[in-house]
């Protein structure tokens, strides 16, 4: 019998409530430092990988970073594991893709992220990447499930958000948002500084003159192999990582949404981050129940032959 991971009617209640849950455990800590020992070494080949980094398009950009699930068989079961899929399920409704996984690192010394929300995911690229059905227009977004690979700690960048503000949009992502690599993150209201893997994320407000109501933040510190289930429009960011003596801080998010929500639409490449990347030997993964639709190409096999789980 398989064992369930579903959470409670009030787990979920309080989800809605606030845009979050967790953090949970996905791996015992031990295990989580022994895989990563391993896998981060597996990772440096890239052979198998759906986008090159080396691609004179592509550049040594974030883009490089994104669905290595579709090559890494480690990351390719964990985007599929049933701690996280069951949560995802319970909130999404049966029929679940990951559409995407980034790779999110904080080494000593580097800044915070921005205040942000993601709807469509349109404001680095200034295509909606993904777009809900009209039926379901009251929602938006994206569940992300952000696993710590490493410390999240408040010293080392953990993720900060700002409950219950994911059911109103504060930023406009059909604005323009500059590409600018070598910009000079500022201070917020608090004193932290921040940026946005060269954008400015504040140029997406819009209201100007509003800023994030931080003093409603709470931090999210994680231990290896803990994961936190968050709307992407609940407004999120992350601290500076600001102790030299400590390890990069690595998170891990898969993105998931139902099989009714069309991904990339009438899209060919990703332009973001100052690259470009095609998506010809992309596709989502089908991580829970079935899907109906014919809108989002699909693959259920990495780049190297092994079968994606599904519940």
């Amino acid at each position: 019998m398989q064992q369930t991971f579903t959470p409670t009617p009030e787990e979920v209640a309080r989800f809605h409530e606030l845009g979050y849950l967790g953090p949970f455990k996905v791996y015992e800590e031990e295990e989580m430092r022994r895989l990563w020992r391993r896998e981060r070494l597996r990772l440096m080949d890239r052979s198998g990988a759906v986008y090159d980094e080396g691609d004179a398009q592509a550049g040594n950009t974030n883009i490089a970073n994104y669905d290595r699930h579709l090559d890494s068989t480690f990351l390719a079961d964990h985007i599929c594991r049933p701690e996280i899929v069951d949560r995802v399920t319970a909130v999404l409704g049966p029929n679940v893709l990951c559409w995407r996984s980034e790779f999110f690192p904080k080494y000593p010394g580097d800044e915070g992220t921005d205040w942000h929300q993601a709807d469509t995911f349109a404001f680095a690229s200034g295509k909606p990447q993904i777009v809900w059905p009209e039926s379901e227009k009251d929602f938006g977004g994206t569940i992300t499930v952000w696993t710590a690979f490493t410390e999240a700690a408040e010293d080392t960048g953990c993720l900060q958000f700002i409950p219950g503000t994911q059911r109103t949009m504060y930023y406009d992502e059909s604005k323009e948002m500059h590409y600018q690599p070598d910009k000079i993150n500022q201070q917020d209201k608090e004193g932290v500084t921040r940026g946005f893997y060269g954008y400015d994320y504040r140029q997406l407000q819009k209201d100007p003159d509003w800023s994030p109501p931080q003093e409603r933040a709470v931090s999210m510190v994680m231990r290896p192999g803990e994961a936190v289930m968050f709307w992407s429009t609940m407004m999120h960011a992350s601290k500076p990582h600001s102790a030299p003596d400590k390890e990069m801080r690595l998170g891990f998010a898969g993105r998931y949404v139902p099989t009714s929500v069309a991904v990339y639409p009438d899209t060919d490449e990703v332009d973001e981050y100052g690259g470009r990347v095609s998506l010809s030997e992309y596709g989502t993964v089908l991580v829970a129940g079935t899907d109906t639709y014919d809108h989002n190409r699909r693959v259920t096999r990495t780049t190297k032959g092994h079968e994606f789980p599904k519940r």
